[in-house]
């Protein structure tokens, strides 16, 4: 029994020791204001082409920058998380807005240089919202994120209003699923501008 306890009291304290740095590593990050745009859906050269006409799809991307003290000798972060909350004219109700959310999960980010964080709207979801193929970016009213570190806060932003926004209870304001945000690898824009954006954590199966 005194083996038995003193194994586990061993392993106990190896964990603690494991655990430690990363419960003493203190993070910093810079925040942008998100930026959004209308943008075209990509057009590949290569095998047999396909004729369709380009539909719209919108882009919100912020840009950000991450140190962590003591700094890792790989210059890199394990993971890093941004929740993102954007709030669309409602266009089933006049003067109403519908909360969209998504958390986006980031891996190896790199430390003390620029990156870009995004999520999107697909044409489909563009003209549920507005109607037609194209102007989401007209229908935006709010635009907001937070940046996690091991499931704390470090930053946020807004690109209008004061930033925790989307934490204030409003009647005009509803939570939504039926419009879904998309990360960047769900999307046909995965293998485009890859060097600008943190790579995004994904499911293995």
């Amino acid at each position: 029994m005194k083996s038995s306890f003193r194994h586990l009291s061993l392993i106990a304290l190896a964990s603690l020791f494991a655990i430690a740095p990363a419960l003493a590593q203190q993070a910093k990050v810079i925040t942008d204001k998100p930026e959004f745009d209308d943008i075209l859906s990509p057009e590949f050269n290569g095998g047999k082409q396909e004729p369709f006409k380009p539909k719209e799809w919108l882009r919100v991307e912020a840009k950000l920058r991450l140190a962590l003290s003591p700094a890792p000798k790989s210059s890199t972060a394990d993971k890093l998380t941004v929740k993102w909350f954007v709030a669309i004219k409602n266009p089933d109700k006049a003067g109403d807005f519908l909360l969209l959310t998504r958390d986006v999960e980031h891996v190896n980010v790199p430390l003390d240089e620029d990156f870009y964080s995004s999520i999107y709207l697909s044409p489909a979801s563009v003209r549920r919202i507005t109607g037609s193929n194209r102007g989401a970016k007209a229908a935006v009213e709010f635009i907001g994120y937070e940046v996690l570190f091991n499931g704390t806060k470090i930053g946020e932003n807004t690109h209008k209003g004061k930033a925790g926004w989307w934490n204030v209870a409003s009647p005009r304001i509803s939570r939504s699923e039926t419009v879904p945000l998309l990360t960047k690898p769900e999307t046909p824009f995965a293998a485009m501008w890859w060097d600008r954006y943190a790579e995004v954590a994904t499911e293995r199966r």
